[in-house]
């Protein structure tokens, strides 16, 4: 990896900027660091999620403290939208969402709020001149249908005996899911067969509860006719071509008159075999693969015979009422942003491991070349915390990770986002994790150390055959078919590659290289020569996904710079050994120049996912612009690229030092960014995320990067 210097366009005085600017940052890493030595930043997402832990209170008639029931009602109405609606994301540029806002609707009314309020009408307004009800995805259908406000008619099929197909099953089966869609799907068969029907709260009555069809029917265009398809026309289908749907849409029709027969003699063991399943894979703390649908296996193992007061349960239960799942809004905002939420809200998932990681690489990014990473104690501590933390066994000797029922050989060596998920680790956070340990330490005792290499077999063997690049947490899970299935929504069922993911990947297998270049194989050749080959198909992969604009797609965060960010990070290792690589480069140097805004820094709207011709366009944003600074620093003067490279970085140097908040949070308590947007990415085009550090440790980054290369240091500070 060849590295050159910012003249002529770096000077003393904003490499002094930038290293004052990270100074504080590092103080403000110091201030929000956990007792135990790890970060987790809150996670906002969008209305549903709290809207949905609303409806499992309500449904099995678990108290709301009236504490609690202000705070989660003065989380809607932070987040309410100034036409009434609430949005996937703030400031998202296609407006409100019909089933958020009919979701944040349901859960106030049942929160006890007055329609009569302003911000009801509003809301009602919303969805009515929306199309009304009627219109809701298939995903809102469910918690509907479970309140008896619409007949279960109205919601697809969805067969508990698919969980009896064998993984080998060809066409369908569960482990054909991706793994977030797995454990959703699986408890949503259990409770489409046994269709609940819950009691909602009359209201003006203390604590009445009976069920009331008629409880959002000031939502419908028309009230009277409640029995909506959920399916299209099948003329229509063959008309667009769409055979893949139209065989599902008559799969159901036959599940339907299958199950109305009762012709199910399969079915009261699929359903124990399901409600096993979910037994089988719940953390010791509780949840299932850290996400907030735990409250999906909960009502399940309900409906099929567990108590509120089993063991199970209650674990379930006070997981999601931990600090870990619920956010309250603290007085003292960290952030000034005008989308700061409110009140008490619901986190999708929880991300320490992965924000711990993340806040270690800023830290060492940002170390002073007289001052090593092995004396700083923010970042030996966060290591520390971490090291215990990497999976190096299956759940339990009779219950397998799922990742590995496609590769049964693979020893376990991966971290997961969350605090506690030993069935789901993902590449991404395992990825981080290693290079933060080889950075750390850029020994050959670290290299071949065994963290170092478990880790770098698991991302070898996680590593999709079919196409050579990488996805989050499963591999080969690409049957992208399946979203055509009825209660598909979100176009979400599948894992597949991913360029940010895979640029991930060979940036930390570079790096590990590099250190192993260095000679002392100790009998390890073979894996390093393996990891070598990976790295070969990696960039074919990377080759093949690059845009005809230069840049690549970004699936966990937004979304072309991301992606293009961690491909340019990643290639820079490789650029010597493999013309590929040079040609890639060239082009997605020159669209991340190309896209920089008049302001000197980089943003990215959300709409880039759904019209490919905003990629790269939008206000800059903290994130981004360090993004866009960190793919292309490793090619300034290395004569890859045109001319005028030294400026744009320097450019967005200026922009990051210029909206650092400074002295926002008191003496030594450092500063950092502030960030209005979401720049997070769950399901592209459906669910997004604000990661709130996201706005603290890239900058750092960035920064420390550019003063490592304004000073002739290798910007990954292995000499």
């Amino acid at each position: 990896m060849r590295l050159g210097t910012m003249d002529p366009y770096q000077t003393p005085q904003l490499v002094q900027e930038a290293s004052n600017a990270v100074h504080l940052a590092t103080q403000y890493a110091q201030h929000k660091v956990q007792p135990d030595g790890h970060w987790c930043g809150p996670l906002p997402s969008n209305a549903t999620v709290t809207a949905e832990w609303i409806f499992f209170l309500q449904a099995h008639q678990l108290a709301i403290s009236d504490a609690d029931r202000a705070g989660y009602i003065l989380h809607f109405l932070s987040t309410q939208e100034a036409d009434g609606s609430w949005a996937i994301a703030p400031e998202y540029p296609y407006g409100g969402n019909l089933s958020c806002t009919i979701e944040a609707y349901f859960a106030l009314k049942m929160l006890g709020l007055p329609t009569t309020r302003p911000e009801m009408v509003k809301a009602r307004n919303f969805v009515l001149s929306h199309g009304g009800i009627e219109k809701m995805r298939n995903f809102t259908r469910i918690f509907l249908a479970m309140f008896g406000l619409l007949p279960w008619s109205c919601v697809p099929q969805m067969p508990p005996e698919l969980i009896l197909l064998p993984s080998w099953f060809p066409g369908i089966n569960v482990y054909r899911f991706a793994s977030w869609a797995r454990v959703a799907i699986i408890p949503f068969t259990v409770i489409r067969t046994y269709e609940p029907v819950y009691s909602l709260p009359v209201l003006n009555k203390h604590k009445l509860y009976t069920v009331q069809p008629d409880f959002l029917d000031e939502l419908w265009l028309d009230p009277s006719t409640k029995s909506i398809p959920y399916t299209v026309p099948m003329l229509d289908l063959l008309r667009q071509n769409k055979f893949i749907t139209l065989l599902f849409q008559l799969a159901d029709l036959v599940l339907c008159l299958v199950t109305w027969c009762r012709l199910t003699p399969l079915r009261g063991y699929a359903l124990s075999t399901c409600t096993q399943w979910l037994l089988d894979r719940q953390e010791a703390s509780g949840n299932w693969a850290g996400l907030y649908t735990v409250h999906l296996a909960i009502t399940a193992l309900l409906l099929h015979g567990h108590s509120l007061s089993s063991e199970p349960v209650q674990r379930g239960i006070a997981d999601l009422r931990s600090e870990g799942f619920l956010f309250r809004h603290e007085s003292q905002s960290d952030s000034k942003s005008k989308h700061s939420k409110q009140g008490l809200w619901m986190q999708s998932c929880v991300s320490p491991v992965w924000d711990t990681f993340l806040m270690v690489r800023g830290l060492l990014d940002t170390a002073p070349p007289n001052s090593p990473p092995s004396t700083n104690p923010l970042i030996t501590n966060a290591l520390a915390w971490a090291r215990p933390r990497q999976i190096t066994t299956h759940p339990s000797p009779k219950v397998r990770a799922d990742w590995s029922v496609p590769r049964p050989r693979l020893p376990p060596g991966g971290w997961a986002f969350e605090y506690n998920n030993m069935q789901y680790p993902d590449v991404d956070d395992t990825v981080i994790g290693l290079l933060d340990y080889l950075l750390h330490s850029p020994t050959p005792d670290t290299v071949y150390s065994p963290l170092v290499t478990r880790a770098a077999v698991w991302i070898m063997g996680m590593q999709n055959k079919r196409d050579g690049g990488w996805a989050a947490f499963d591999t080969d899970n690409d049957s992208y078919w399946l979203n055509e299935l009825p209660f598909s929504d979100m176009d979400a069922l599948c894992d597949g590659s991913s360029p940010d993911a895979a640029g991930h990947a060979l940036e930390g297998f570079g790096v590990l290289l590099k250190i192993h270049g260095k000679g002392h194989d100790r009998g390890l050749a073979p894996l390093f020569t393996s990891i070598a080959a990976s790295c070969r198909v990696g960039i074919a992969y990377l080759e093949q996904t690059q845009e005809p604009f230069g840049g690549w797609f970004g699936r966990w965060a937004s979304n072309y710079l991301f992606g293009t960010s961690n491909v340019l990070c990643g290639l820079a290792y490789f650029i010597d050994d493999d013309p590929r690589v040079s040609r890639m480069v060239r082009r997605g140097v020159a669209w991340l120049q190309s896209v920089q805004n008049e302001d000197g820094g980089w943003g990215e709207g959300l709409d880039s996912y759904v019209d490919i011709s905003r990629a790269g366009k939008g206000k800059s944003t903290p994130s981004q612009t360090a993004w866009a600074l960190m793919g292309l620093m490793p090619y300034v003067n290395l004569g890859q690229t045109d001319g005028g490279l030294s400026e744009a970085v320097t450019k967005g140097v200026k922009w990051l030092l210029s909206h650092q908040d400074e002295n926002h949070f008191g003496p030594d308590n450092g500063a950092t960014w502030s960030e209005d947007v979401y720049t997070g990415t769950g399901f592209p085009g459906h669910f997004y995320l604000g990661y709130d550090f996201y706005r603290h440790y890239f900058p750092m980054m960035a920064l420390g990067r550019y003063i490592r290369a304004a000073e002739g240091r290798p910007l990954d500070g292995i000499s």
